[in-house]
Formats: C-alpha cells, sequence, structure tokens
C-alpha cells in the first residue's frame, strides 16, 4: 500500500492520474485489507464461542457430581477466555487506529479528503466491513465492557444526556491510561465537582424574579435587571479561560477560588440594598462571575473519572445544571418575607444574596476537609501512551495474532521509504495527542461544520436567555404578575429540562436522524419565537406562556442534539489542554447570554410603574418617618 501511495502521489503531481481513479483503486484495496480483518476477527470468536461451550459442558458435568475440588480450575479456565478476548478487543482497537492512520496519510499525500469519500460510502452501508471491526464480541468482565463501550456507538438516554455536557473523551485511550484514571479517581471529590455545578446555576437563576424590583429600589430603572444579569455572564467570559488554563496545574486551589469569589460577591449583591448603591450590586454580580468554575467541572470529568464511569458523571453534571436551574426561581418564590437585623435587611430582594452567601460559605468548608487533589499528569507524559500501544501490537504478533493491517517489516525494505514513514507516524502520532496551546490554534482546528454548529448553539442559547431573563420584565409589563408568580414559571420551564432530554434520548434519536432533529428543533424554536411577539390585541397569558414553552423545549432539545454532534467532530486534540472543547462551548453560550441581557425591553407602561415606583417610594417614605420618630423622641427626651 505504501508504494502504491508513493506512486499515485508522483502521477497525480505530473497529472497523468485522475482522482477518481485513486480514489476507487484505493478503496478496493482497502475494502480487501478490512476483509481480512473481519474473517480473522470472526474466526477468532469462533474459537472462543467453542471453548465458553466446552467450559459450560463442565461447569454443567461439575454440578451433577458436587465435586467442588475443580472448581478453582474452572474458573481459572473462564478467566483465560475473558483474557482472550480482551486481547482480541485489543487487536480490534489496533487495527482501528491503523486504518485511522491510513486514511489519515492518503488525504496528506493526495492533497484531499480520501477519508471522507471512504467513510460515507462504507461506514454506513449495511453490508459495509467497515462496520463489522467497531462490531463487538460478547462482554465478559468489566474491562472487556469498557472497551466495547468506547468501539460501539449505541443511542440511549445516558449517552445522550452525558454528550449535553460536551465532555469531549479521547479516541480510544489506552489500557494504562485507564489505570491512571482509576487511581486519580476519587468519589467525593467528583460529588463536589457536581455539587458546584448545581449551586452555581442557583445562583444564576435566584435572582431572575426579583432583579427589576431590586434595580426599582435602588433608584435604575426596571431595564437596568439585564445588566445585573448579564454583568455575570460578562464576567464568565474571561473567568473560564482563566479557570481552564489554572486547572492544568492544580483542581482544589482553583475551586476553593471561586468558592470565596461567590461567597463575597453575594455578599455584595445582598449589601447594596442597605448601601443603596447599583454599583455594588453589579460589583457583586461581577464577582459571582469572576467565581464560575464550570470549566474546572467538565475539565475534573474529562481528565480524572475513569472511562467506565465518565459518561454516568457527564449526565450527573447535566442534570446537577437542569435542577439548580429549577431550584434558583424556585427558591426565591419560597423567599417572600421581610425582617431586620442590626442594620441589615433581609427581604425577597437581599435574601436571595444571603442564602447563596450562607451556601458557598458551607460549601468552602466542605470542600476543604472532603476534596482530594488528584495527581496532575503532564503533557509529556501523553505522548508515550500511544507509543504503549504500538509495543502492544508488538506483544499481540509475538502471541500469535497476524494483523493484516499491520504487517511484518522484512529486512529488505529497510530502506529510506520505511523511515520516513516511521517518522511521519510518530510525528501524526504526537499531532494527535498534542493538546491546544493558543486560541488561534483551536480556531484553526474547527472546521466549517463545527462553526456551523457552534453558531446554532449561540443561536439557541440567546433565544433561552431571553426566556429566562425577560420573563420578569414581560409578565410584569403586561400581566402585572407578583414575583412568586414569575418564580413558579421560571421553576416549571426548568423541570421540563430532564423530561425532555429522556425523551429525546431514549425515543426520538432511535427514531430519526440527528439532523432531521436538528432541523425539526430549530424550526420549532422559530416558530416559539414569532408566537411571542404581540401582534393581536390583547396580549394574553396563553399566548405569552405558550410561545415561551415552545421556545424553551424546542431549545432544548435542539441543544442536546447539537452538542451531541459537535462532541463527535471536533478534533481530538480539543480533548485535553487549556483551550478544550467544553470551553470553547461554554464561551459561546456565555457570549449568547450576554448579548441577550443586553437587549431590554422599553420602559415600562405607566400602571406598572407606578406599582413598583410606589413600593420604592413606600421604602423610603418608612425610613424617612423611622427618622423622623427617632428625632421627635430624642427632643422629648
Amino acid at each position: 500500500m505504501k508504494k502504491k501511495v508513493k506512486r499515485y502521489t508522483e502521477q497525480i503531481e505530473v497529472g497523468s492520474q485522475n482522482h477518481y481513479f485513486v480514489l476507487k483503486d484505493f478503496s478496493r484495496l482497502l475494502d480487501c485489507q478490512i476483509e481480512k480483518i473481519v474473517l480473522f476477527l470472526l474466526e477468532k470468536q469462533g474459537l472462543l464461542a467453542t471453548r465458553l461451550s466446552n467450559l459450560g459442558e463442565q461447569h454443567h458435568a461439575l454440578i451433577q457430581q458436587s465435586d467442588g475440588s475443580r472448581i478453582s480450575e474452572l474458573q481459572e479456565a473462564y478467566r483465560a477466555v475473558g483474557q482472550e478476548l480482551l486481547r482480541l478487543l485489543f487487536f480490534v482497537e489496533m487495527n482501528a487506529i491503523g486504518i485511522r492512520k491510513i486514511l489519515k496519510k492518503i488525504d496528506k499525500r493526495f492533497g484531499y479528503k480520501f477519508t471522507d469519500y471512504y467513510v460515507k460510502t462504507r461506514a454506513n452501508h449495511p453490508y459495509s466491513q467497515l462496520r463489522q471491526v467497531f462490531k463487538h464480541v460478547d462482554p465478559v468482565i468489566d474491562s472487556i465492557k469498557s472497551a466495547v463501550d468506547r468501539l460501539s456507538n449505541s443511542t440511549n438516554f445516558l449517552h445522550f444526556l452525558g454528550r449535553h455536557a460536551f465532555i469531549m473523551e479521547d479516541e480510544l485511550p489506552t489500557p494504562s491510561e485507564d489505570e491512571s484514571l482509576e487511581q486519580r479517581y476519587h468519589f467525593m471529590s467528583l460529588l463536589l465537582n457536581l455539587a458546584n455545578t448545581f449551586l452555581y446555576m442557583v445562583n444564576t437563576y435566584i435572582i431572575v424574579p426579583t432583579a427589576d424590583d431590586y434595580s426599582l429600589s435602588l433608584g435604575a430603572a426596571a431595564t437596568v435587571c439585564g445588566v445585573v444579569i448579564g454583568s455575570m455572564a460578562v464576567a464568565q467570559v474571561f473567568s473560564s479561560v482563566y479557570f481552564s488554563a489554572w486547572s492544568n496545574r492544580s483542581y482544589l486551589r482553583p475551586l476553593v477560588f471561586s468558592s470565596i469569589v461567590l461567597f463575597v460577591g453575594n455578599a455584595l449583591y445582598a449589601l447594596a440594598y442597605d448601601l443603596n448603591s447599583i454599583t455594588v450590586l453589579l460589583i457583586g454580580r461581577l464577582f459571582c462571575g469572576l467565581g464560575s468554575a464550570r470549566a474546572i467541572n467538565r475539565r475534573y470529568i474529562s481528565d480524572c473519572v475513569p472511562l467506565k464511569l465518565r459518561m454516568q458523571a457527564s449526565a450527573g453534571f447535566v442534570s446537577a445544571s437542569a435542577l439548580g436551574m429549577a431550584c434558583g426561581p424556585a427558591l426565591a418564590c419560597l423567599l417572600q418575607t421581610k425582617f431586620k437585623i442590626y442594620k441589615l435587611t433581609f427581604n425577597e430582594e437581599t435574601l436571595p444574596g444571603w442564602l447563596m452567601a450562607l451556601a458557598w460559605l458551607v460549601y468552602l468548608l466542605w470542600l476543604w476537609i472532603s476534596f482530594r487533589e488528584p495527581h496532575c499528569e503532564t503533557k509529556e507524559n501523553l505522548v508515550p501512551n500511544e507509543a504503549n500501544a504500538g509495543q502492544l501490537a508488538n506483544v499481540t504478533l509475538e502471541n500469535g495474532y497476524t494483523q493484516p493491517l499491520l504487517m511484518k517489516i522484512e529486512a529488505k525494505q529497510q530502506d529510506e521509504d520505511e523511515d520516513q514513514e516511521r517518522d511521519d507516524a510518530e510525528e501524526d502520532s504526537q499531532e494527535i495527542h498534542k493538546p491546544v496551546t493558543s486560541i488561534v490554534v483551536a480556531y484553526r482546528l474547527l472546521t466549517p461544520s463545527v462553526k456551523v454548529q457552534l453558531f446554532v448553539y449561540f443561536m439557541l442559547k440567546y433565544a433561552m436567555e431571553i426566556v429566562l431573563a425577560e420573563s420578569s420584565v414581560i409578565t410584569g409589563y403586561y400581566f402585572i404578575w407578583p414575583i412568586s408568580r414569575v418564580a413558579i414559571f421560571l421553576a416549571c420551564l426548568g423541570l421540563t429540562v430532564l423530561p425532555v432530554n429522556i425523551i429525546v434520548g431514549k425515543y426520538i434519536t432511535n427514531i430519526f436522524e440527528e439532523r432531521q432533529v436538528l432541523l425539526a428543533s430549530e424550526i420549532m424554536v422559530c416558530i416559539g419565537i414569532l408566537l411571542s411577539f404581540h401582534i393581536f390585541n390583547p396580549y394574553s397569558v396563553p399566548q405569552y406562556v405558550g410561545s415561551a414553552l415552545i421556545t424553551f423545549v424546542s431549545a432544548e432539545v435542539l441543544e442536546g442534539v447539537n452538542l451531541s454532534l459537535l462532541s463527535r467532530c471536533m478534533s481530538s486534540r480539543l480533548s485535553r489542554g487549556t483551550y478544550n472543547g467544553g470551553l470553547l462551548s461554554t464561551e459561546a453560550g456565555t457570549l449568547a447570554r450576554v448579548v441577550a441581557d443586553e437587549v431590554r425591553m422599553p420602559p415600562r407602561s405607566k400602571n406598572t410603574g407606578n406599582i413598583r415606583n410606589n413600593s420604592s417610594n413606600g421604602r423610603n417614605q418608612q425610613d424617612e418617618n423611622q427618622e423622623l420618630g427617632m428625632t421627635k423622641a430624642s427632643h422629648q427626651r
């Protein structure tokens, strides 16, 4: 194959051969090689199946004879079969890597995408031999099942929800990497990361129902609440980058810093009422955004959770985010009280800040006591793992496995071409596993389809944020809803996240293609937005609630499918390092929130404005009466 690649490269350069013939010829050649792999795999499966059948008969005979002395021998025989199955899966892994490298090499030499042509024509064909390479054998032990899960591509709720978190994985990790992750894994540390995710989402949405009232009570316009909510997202744009870079060296220290900053931010948010300062309010929300550790939460799951538990952890990340989104407004609904302790005011506007400050203080203590810092793996250790995979192939050959794509190199073939090929393979391996070091390099790795999907993600987050952030303003402008009703409405929207993902993950994606679901959900989002416009008089509650529900639910469906596609389309180099795929998606979503929060409605109607202003004037009048009473009492004394 290498000689043909060289010959066709020379012919294409001089123009004596056309691309179509090269595509067809190499496709047939690769089909023959893959067919050899499949036949060898089927042969070994048959031999192992025979051994398992014989062992089953021996087990049945031992049960009938009640002979317990040979049970240990039978157990060892079953373990040996399990090891053979595991080695067979390693054989499939190595050949899958070989196919990928061959396709990449042909793309590099010919100057056009042979991979796209070959995968499109072979991967989804019902009789394709390429699909057989990735078809798993029967699992026996947990380690076999973990390898099977990486090779198979089944779609179910857990996988769909896990991809919703957009935590990218390396391609076909080696056993040594899995053992390293097993040593680094700590359940309580994972739980603390999920708790951080939950609390931050609560912190984000607990102020949404009362943000406009808080702005009015401080003398600002109701539409300033967009700046109040959006300031947190603005700060998060920058915090995601430095937290992602910080996580290259430590996980505990950035989480501690995040908790302290969030404690200070929420305390400032609550103190702004008694200080009567909109500036302090905005500074408090900026501090909350600077404490966003979602990049660390994603990175911890990607780097410190074993492969067999990573999908469950990713699903837990999404569930914690959805639960926090629902609990935030629900808690705001419960904080409808007012009292004073010394000079501090506790009411429906300040209690969210005080409650979250207390929650972050408790979390900080829990974090300091229970979190275990994992051993940070240096970037230099990533490339030797690929070399170990090559050593594994040699061990497999020594044990009698003849691999068609990894042919023996005869002495007469040790020429300059072989040396160049080996050097190219080492460079490709290092390039594949080398983390991205700058945002410019990360951008260059984005294909046009990935850029389109990131833009779709930006737009759906924009639509969702408009629905959530504008709810208190719209309902107050048209329906004069109290804070409790707004909070219940937002909580109900948040509670739709998990049921929608269950339906999509378990049923819809197994019936329709993902691109069909993507197109249908985009159309539904557009319909929901069009229905929200005030075209007919009067603007009714059913129209608003229905349009918001259609927009939000359709955007949730779109987000899940879009991130699932992104997790498979992005370069594997974006699975590690500071500028990873999770950071890019987080930045896209955060920028969408910033833009959405800055797009506000015009000032409220006179009736609504009078109601809000009366409450603000009432507060000022009450304070003046208290001061006047204290003055009179002083004169009397």
